[in-house]
């Protein structure tokens, strides 16, 4: 299910939704766009592809105020399950699977995130940064701190939540769970 009025073509480009995503009426999703299925697409959300290409993962959460967009000719890949957390901004990047994008964080050009990687809130992932596979920074610039693979409990916690995500996309299709009050 999704409104089609936050769906815009742009030039020759439609963006592609799997199926039972969910797009909040007011987010924007602009032409070169792939979205896959089981997706959550907050309100105020803008996924702009008319400079470059972006491509989103299946069961992956982009909350309200995220903006994803590329550079022209370039893309942007979010991987699946992926979280990308209130008012971040991912720009001509790449989120592997599993990785979790904090509030009002940047994942800035040709940064990448291997899966299950967590960049904290309000923290800066540096244009060609990278972070490795389950490697948690936090800070601007992002510096490494810790890896999941030492705190199962966090990774468990994690799971839970991208799961919470899928849930609220099964509840946003009900018929008559979502109403406008004037």
């Amino acid at each position: 299910m999704f409104t089609s009025m936050a769906i815009w073509r742009f030039e020759s480009y439609i963006p592609e939704i799997g199926q039972d995503t969910y797009i909040a009426e007011s987010a924007t999703v602009i032409g070169n766009v792939k979205i896959g299925e089981r997706c959550y697409i907050g309100p105020g959300a803008v996924i702009r592809g008319d400079y470059g290409r972006i491509e989103i993962g299946d069961e992956t959460s982009i909350q309200e105020n995220v903006v994803v967009h590329a550079r022209p000719g370039e893309e942007t890949i979010i991987g699946s399950k992926v979280t990308a957390g209130h008012g971040c901004l991912l720009h001509t990047c790449v989120v592997d699977d599993f990785s979790v994008v904090g509030m009002q964080a940047v994942v800035s050009d040709y940064a990448l995130m291997e899966e299950w990687s967590i960049l904290a809130e309000n923290s800066l992932l540096r244009k060609g940064q990278k972070l490795h596979q389950g490697e948690i920074a936090i800070g601007s610039p992002a510096r490494v701190i810790a890896n999941l693979k030492d705190r199962p409990e966090l990774k468990q916690e994690l799971e839970t939540y991208k799961n919470k995500y899928v849930e609220m996309v099964e509840r946003y299709q009900v018929e008559g769970a979502l109403e406008r009050i004037d």
